[in-house]
Formats: C-alpha cells, sequence, structure tokens
C-alpha cells in the first residue's frame, strides 16, 4: 500500500510543481528537458532495462519514436492545461484518459463491448464535458472615448484539457502496443525518456531559447518526482499482484480526490458546481470501468 501512496503523491506533485511554475513565470519546456536526464539514469539503476536486447524492438521502434515525441509534448500540455483550469479539472482529465485505451481496445483490438463498459464510457465522457464546462464571462473596460466590450469564453481551456485527455491515452495505447510485441516495459521506457529529452533538447536550441537556471534546477526535482511516480506504480502492481483492483482505483480515485485536495485547498482554485459534478462522474467512471 505504501508504493501506491508514493506514486499517487508523485503524481500530484508533479501537477502542483508545475502550477507553481507557471506562476513564476518559469519555461517549463526547460524543466521537462532537465528532467528527463534524471529519469533515465533512474530507470537504468531502479528497472535495470535489458540493453543488449535493444536489437530485438524491431517495429516497436516506430511506436517508440512516437513516445519520444508525445511524452515532453504532454508535459508542455499538462503544464498549460493546469495554467488554463487548475491542476483539479487537469488531473481528472489525465485519469479519465482510460477512456482511450478501452475505446481502442474493442474498435482495433477485438476487445468485448458491455453494458458496464458502455456506462463507464457515458459516465466518462459527461465527466470531462462538465471539468471543461466555464461559464461565459463578459468584461467591460471604459475608455475615455468608448466602451470596449472583452468577452473572455476561454477557447483554449477546451483544447488544452482534451490535449491532457487525448495525449495521456494516446500513451497507454502506445506502452500496451509495445509491451505486446515482446519490448520490456523497462527498455522501452529507458529508450523512450533518452528520446524524448534528445528531441526536447535540440528543439529549444533550434528556437535558441534563453536558458533559466532555475528552471533547470526544478528540471531535476520533476525528473525524480515522474520516475517515482512510475517506479512505485509498477511496484504497486508486483506488490499487490493479487488485488490490481485496489491499485487500478486506488490511483486513479487517489488522484482525483488528493488533487482537489490541494487544489481547493492550498491553491483556492475555484470550481463552478457542474465542474464538481465532473470530478464526481469521474471517480464514478473509474469506478464502473474497473468493475467492468
Amino acid at each position: 500500500m505504501m508504493y501506491l501512496i508514493i506514486a499517487v503523491l508523485c503524481s500530484v506533485a508533479v501537477s502542483v510543481l508545475l502550477k507553481v511554475l507557471r506562476q513564476k513565470n518559469i519555461d517549463i519546456r526547460q524543466t521537462i528537458v532537465a528532467g528527463y536526464p534524471v529519469a533515465f539514469l533512474l530507470t537504468w539503476w531502479l528497472l535495470k532495462p535489458d540493453v543488449s536486447s535493444m536489437g530485438t524492438l524491431g517495429d516497436a521502434w516506430g511506436i517508440i519514436i512516437a513516445l519520444g515525441i508525445l511524452l515532453p509534448a504532454v508535459f508542455v500540455i499538462l503544464g498549460r492545461a493546469i495554467e488554463a483550469v487548475g491542476m483539479v479539472a487537469t488531473d481528472a482529465a489525465q485519469r479519465l484518459s482510460l477512456i482511450i485505451p478501452i475505446v481502442a481496445a474493442f474498435l482495433w483490438f477485438g476487445d468485448v463491448l458491455t453494458g458496464t463498459r458502455i456506462i463507464g464510457l457515458i459516465l466518462g465522457f459527461l465527466a470531462l464535458g462538465a471539468l471543461v464546462y466555464r461559464p461565459q464571462q463578459i468584461t467591460h473596460i471604459q475608455t475615455s472615448s468608448t466602451t470596449t466590450v472583452t468577452r473572455n469564453l476561454a477557447l483554449r481551456t477546451p483544447f488544452w484539457l482534451f490535449g491532457v485527455w487525448a495525449g495521456y491515452g494516446v500513451i497507454d495505447i502506445l506502452f500496451k502496443q509495445v509491451a505486446k510485441q515482446g519490448a520490456a516495459f523497462p527498455l522501452t521506457l529507458f529508450v523512450s525518456f533518452g528520446m524524448a529529452g534528445v528531441l526536447l533538447f535540440l528543439y529549444l536550441l533550434l528556437t535558441r531559447v534563453r536558458w533559466q537556471s532555475n528552471a533547470l534546477i526544478a528540471g531535476l526535482l520533476l525528473g525524480v518526482l515522474n520516475m517515482g511516480n512510475i517506479y512505485a506504480y509498477v511496484r504497486a502492481h508486483q506488490v499487490l499482484s493479487d488485488s490490481p483492483s485496489i491499485v487500478f482505483t486506488g490511483m486513479n480515485v487517489g488522484v482525483i480526490t488528493v488533487a482537489a485536495i490541494i487544489g481547493v485547498g492550498v491553491f483556492k482554485e475555484r470550481l463552478n458546481r457542474i465542474n464538481i459534478l465532473g470530478i464526481v462522474l469521474a471517480v464514478s467512471c473509474v469506478a464502473v470501468l474497473f468493475l467492468a
């Protein structure tokens, strides 16, 4: 159970760190790129990938390249979503990404669609819609000559949350497909982390970014938290191998709950009634999909 608690806390801590960095106007891209060498080395130390089997990856390289691009991209989108709507709705959207591999399972991989799963999927999509809901706000700005009406429709809010939801869902599918092709999870993670770090570093060099020392220092912490989340989650599944339901439900519901407590209690994030309903629906979705 301790590993499960650590996984939940590390996952929420990543969101807290990204939120704080946004508030301080720190370039999250630099933090992410600095975090990958740490995650890369920790993967080598903790999971001990068998690099001698690199030649057996074969067709999985296409998927690994996709992971190398998506992993840093989704982190950037995650930071944007936290800035736009807060960590409560963002973490809930991230947990709801489990809908995507379930839909893919019966659309492309021959899985059976049951009535319980249909209910879970409906709850999930309703939850996502409720989480992205933001009431229209109209602000009147008086000038000396005229009155300018500014409509704050928060058009990018649904985009960022959808990006988090879709990004993590696609990554989950990619990891599952790599595993089916015989590539060991530690080796896949090891290569993907290395590729993600290199690609993002080259991108920042090409854009001639101004490096920020505080962003790079924060990256060390991000790398530890990211790897801590993954390692603790894997170990929780190993230790509680006879009770995967506890790990699955505890991780998803735990993250949503802890994020809500910290987001509202510490960062004073405001949730309207429909957003609160979305969180309730998200927890219900996780529970129903587990029962399916």
